[in-house]
């Protein structure tokens, strides 16, 4: 992510341009359609922009942005990174933001250092943590999360840990 301030997280990248009209193609790295929606504020780069319009084109989205009323403009677009304010706490004290869990040291049960996660990747059957040790951990192993002390323990079942580790 961009250097932006921690309330500012990635939702998007564009693509491409898309028309004479200045749309762009984006495709979303959130999962919460409120942010495609007509009066979302984006920032790419250095500016802000409202979304004047949007529609879903398979995994993607075609948004129009005010300010941006021609192919050049919205060709000049393509390939950023498209940030947005961080949407406030979750209604489920159960439910966790994936930048709330990246950069929090891992724990197994017994306290040990798993190592830190670095990313929280898609998955059809659960999303994984991605370590900097290289252990994959399915997020539904994690029993606790302290956001204070930026840590998340995880219960494994036996042999997962020793599963990526080579002596």
């Amino acid at each position: 992510m961009k250097n932006h301030d921690d309330a500012f997280l990635e939702i998007a990248y564009v693509t491409r341009a898309h028309g004479l009209r200045g749309e762009v193609v984006v495709a979303p790295v959130s999962n919460r359609p409120e942010r495609f929606r007509a009066g979302a504020v984006w920032t790419i780069g250095p500016r802000e922009y409202e979304v004047r319009s949007a529609r879903r084109q398979g995994d993607r989205y075609v948004v129009g942005l005010a300010g941006i009323d021609d192919r050049d403009g919205a060709e000049a677009l393509r390939g950023a990174v498209v940030h947005a304010p961080a949407l406030g706490p979750l209604d489920d004290e159960n439910e966790l933001w994936v930048h709330e869990l990246v950069g929090c040291s891992c724990l197994d049960t017994n306290g040990e250092l798993l190592g830190t996660v670095e990313a929280v990747e898609d998955n059809p059957a659960h999303d994984l943590l991605v370590l900097d040790t290289g252990l994959l951990i399915p997020i539904v192993f994690v029993t606790a999360h302290d956001r204070d002390a930026r840590s998340v323990t995880v219960d494994l079942p036996a042999g997962l840990v020793e599963l990526f580790t080579t002596d």
